[in-house]
């Protein structure tokens, strides 16, 4: 807005022939200068110069809007800037059209919940032809945690769109356009995430997933955490936002949880005298549980989905998007990946918004077997 050219605001040809002579050239040039400083440099009335300042003044500054205008403009802006679906109608429907591109995505939770199980159906769908609903493209999986399956993302495939991988090699074709890197140290990790930004223009790259970034990156909560380390997490978070602008694709990061210590579940000073009963009653601390990367990665990302398990129940929770209310979908995992059991969000309230449940996963994990979760 402050740069706004004098010269294409409609001012009367005379006075604005008067401010390109004097080398006022834009509105931030004009409306730095005191009303007496443009008289004396430009030479005319006052009068004249109220008018001039009045009008590129109304030029320069924006329209007011409505709270329920900028609202409208905003859910416009994130359906035309384009979605993957999560093939999830509920979650979908709650985010407006699926994952948004240009944005960062996180999917936090427990091991063993179906945070790979989420990622590999993304890949496939950045993969799939846009006639089946993808994005006809490529994916890159940087796998920092070696759980990444090739096996099992062509059940989810064949289980999921049966239409396009009973096709003669069409198996084969998809998992050819996920792009699979297996760093082994951070060092290793901070390269990927340099030729990921060269890969995107070369390969035509639709999606970047990251499984996971708590792999190597330890969060701000870490007594023995060292200086450089810390520094290194704040180049990741900004190299990984910025890679997300300038690439206009979604980009997807796994975060692992850990449990709160003594001192961080006290959080005020009548609580201390409980603090050891805190600790030992297992159902109060299974509610503590915390991302473990910490509040800086937390505010980096847009949109944060939480995978926990309630009595034995897995629930995927909207616990941050700036379009969505928090609600929460009961989810399981099966051949094809997973599944939502009702489209209908329970919505969610106060603390349990960022509340991190596991409670009866363990059992549950026994019970079902290892093959179906990640």
């Amino acid at each position: 807005m402050a740069n706004k050219v004098i010269s294409q605001m409609g001012l009367p040809k005379s006075i604005a022939n008067i401010f390109a002579a004097r080398n006022i050239l834009t509105s931030k040039d004009a409306l730095s200068l005191t009303e007496f400083d443009l008289m004396e440099l430009l030479d005319v009335g006052m009068s004249d110069v109220n008018s001039a300042v009045t009008h590129i003044s109304e030029m320069t500054c924006p329209p007011y809007q409505t709270a329920l205008s900028l609202m409208e403009e905003r859910v416009q802006n994130e359906y035309l800037a384009g979605h993957l679906t999560t093939r999830l109608k509920g979650l979908d429907e709650a985010l407006c059209g699926g994952v948004p591109f240009g944005a960062l995505t996180e999917l936090v939770g427990p091991s063993g919940i179906g945070k790979t199980q989420f990622c590999m159906k993304l890949a496939l769908l950045a993969a799939l032809p846009t006639a089946c609903g993808g994005l006809n493209g490529r994916a890159i999986y940087i796998d920092v945690e070696s759980k990444f399956s090739s096996r099992r993302l062509i059940e989810i495939g064949a289980e999921s769109f049966p239409e396009v991988f009973q096709l003669e090699r069409m198996a084969q074709e998809m998992a050819g356009r996920i792009l699979v890197l297996r760093p082994t140290s951070f060092a290793e990790f901070t390269e990927s995430l340099q030729q990921v930004k060269l890969s995107i223009l070369q390969n035509q790259i639709k999606l970047l997933i990251i499984d996971s970034m708590a792999g190597f990156v330890s969060g701000e909560n870490d007594r023995d955490m060292k200086a450089p380390k810390q520094h290194s997490l704040g180049w990741h978070i900004s190299f990984i936002k910025s890679l997300a602008e300038f690439s206009r694709i979604p980009i997807v990061v796994t975060n692992q949880v850990r449990s709160q210590n003594c001192d961080e579940l006290v959080q005020y000073p009548f609580q201390a005298e409980n603090k050891h009963e805190i600790v030992k009653d297992p159902e109060r601390l299974n509610s503590h549980l915390v991302a473990a990367l910490g509040i800086h990665w937390a505010h980096a990302v847009t949109i944060r989905l939480v995978l926990e398990s309630d009595s034995g129940q897995r629930y995927i929770k909207v616990a941050k998007s700036p379009i969505s209310p928090p609600l929460a979908f009961p989810f399981i995992i099966t051949s094809s990946g997973i599944s939502l059991i009702s489209d209908n969000g329970i919505e969610v309230k106060g603390p349990e918004i960022h509340s991190i449940h596991c409670q009866g996963f363990d059992d549950f994990l026994t019970s079902v077997g290892p093959s179906y979760n990640g």
